[in-house]
């Protein structure tokens, strides 16, 4: 496999942010990479603005059409389906990678001789400005402990596929895919190392997250049950733990 970064971003209702997205992935330090850009039946201007960037640039961009809406985890699937690089990065369109998290990150996943690496990172407002408020990270994470803990931020993550499969990293179609898939592959018996180094912000809309916490509460429970098939006793303490973890990242 090639030393290629592919980088997976699904596109949906991204015209706002898309064009910035792209010139980031353009300026990181690090220049073997691919974009992989998958349109999931987006009706904004978003396919519009990428086809005529990838007309000036010239690079290693693709973009993949969806003929209909199917959702984030079928969109970035479609994009594991189309990866040459030997590494494989998630970025979601609305979130900012520092100009030098590729180059890190790959620093730290051959040094560490690792499978599967997650980042720190920063929450920023709805213009991605950085509010210092820091999501630290674990130096490594188990099943057993990311069960109470969703630090794992999708737009952090990096693969080394000459270590893992494909199959393994497709994401499921549950709400929370993205926590779904990592405990897929942690349950399989890998381990995931932290770089506690904050290379990316996550974008927080201005609206109030209220509703929001209430339906991730609602997705994590149905995980344990669902997809894990814990017992009752063990959800709750998973629970009780991911509850109190998840409150005191956002204080």
């Amino acid at each position: 496999m090639k030393e290629m970064v592919s980088i997976i971003v699904p596109v949906y209702m991204a015209e706002a942010y898309i064009a910035e997205t792209i010139e980031m992935v353009r300026r990181q330090t690090y220049k073997n990479w691919e974009l992989i850009l998958v349109d999931d039946a987006s009706p904004d201007n978003s396919v519009e603005i990428i086809q005529e960037i990838i007309q000036k640039v010239k690079e290693r961009i693709h973009l993949i059409k969806k003929e209909k809406n199917e959702g984030a985890a079928r969109a970035r699937n479609t994009g594991i389906e189309h990866a040459e690089g030997r590494y494989i990065a998630f970025l979601d369109a609305d979130d900012v990678w520092k100009p030098d998290k590729l180059e890190k990150e790959l620093d730290f996943i051959k040094d560490r001789q690792a499978e599967f690496v997650f980042t720190a990172y920063e929450f920023g407002d709805e213009d991605a400005h950085g509010l210092g408020k820091i999501v630290n990270v674990p130096e490594s994470l188990t099943y057993r402990k990311a069960l109470s803990r969703t630090v794992i931020f999708t737009s952090t993550v990096m693969f080394d596929m000459s270590k893992l499969n494909k199959e393994l990293i497709r994401m499921p179609e549950v709400e929370s895919e993205d926590t779904a898939t990592w405990w897929k592959i942690l349950r399989a018996g890998y381990v995931a190392h932290g770089l506690n180094d904050a290379l990316v912000i996550y974008r927080r809309p201005k609206k109030s997250l209220s509703s929001n916490k209430f339906k991730a509460m609602k997705r994590i429970w149905n995980l344990y049950r669902s997809e894990e098939k814990l017992t009752i006793p063990v959800s709750v303490f998973c629970f009780c733990l991911w509850a109190m973890r998840a409150t005191l990242r956002r204080i």
